[in-house]
């Protein structure tokens, strides 16, 4: 699950902020008013949103972007003459900030990361060839013995790796070893 950290140059803006936020049934992890603070949560979390100022008190929001490990993603608070001068790598929200302005733009920050979580999830693994191999030489087996076609064999593995909560390589093993005994 994707974190929130807040990091603002004065503590008591970032946990103000923070109850905003939790109000709006988001979770923040942690609240911090220096680069070092910050970047110290991050390496603890595993990824989410950074909600940062233009300026904490021993670095600018731009060598935190730099140090940032890569499951996060920043949104500046900036003021609009900031806001003309901010790389496109990073989400802004112009100050001073709305609630439901920031409400929307976190929401959608982690709808979006979840979605290309998902995504990233839904791609097949490759199987390597010795898997590939076992696979199709059970659906041979298969084929042969049953006189099954090739769809409703690998539909046959299939449905066996899940009845029995193994992965398809391990039921074509399985197989193999079966028509092998005999």
């Amino acid at each position: 699950m994707d974190s929130i950290v807040i990091a603002l140059p004065k503590i008591e803006d970032a946990k103000k902020l923070r109850s905003v936020l939790e109000r709006h049934g988001f979770s923040v992890a942690a609240v911090s008013c220096s680069g070092s603070g910050v970047l110290s949560h991050l390496s603890e979390l595993g990824s989410g949103v950074l909600i940062c100022g233009r300026r904490l008190s021993d670095m600018g929001y731009l060598e935190i972007k730099e140090c940032m490990p890569a499951g996060f993603e920043m949104l500046l608070l900036a003021s609009q003459g900031i806001l003309c001068q901010v790389p496109d790598s990073v989400l802004c929200v112009e100050m001073p900030v709305k609630a439901s302005d920031l409400i929307n733009t976190v929401h959608m920050m982690l709808t979006q990361r979840e979605r290309r979580r998902r995504k990233q999830k839904k791609k097949t693994k490759s199987r390597s060839w010795k898997d590939q191999n076992y696979i199709s030489n059970a659906k041979l087996v298969l084929m042969q013995r049953n006189h099954l076609s090739e769809e409703d064999a690998y539909r046959y593995i299939q449905k066996c790796s899940m009845d029995s909560g193994t992965n398809m390589v391990e039921t074509a093993q399985m197989i193999l070893m079966l028509f092998f005994e005999e």
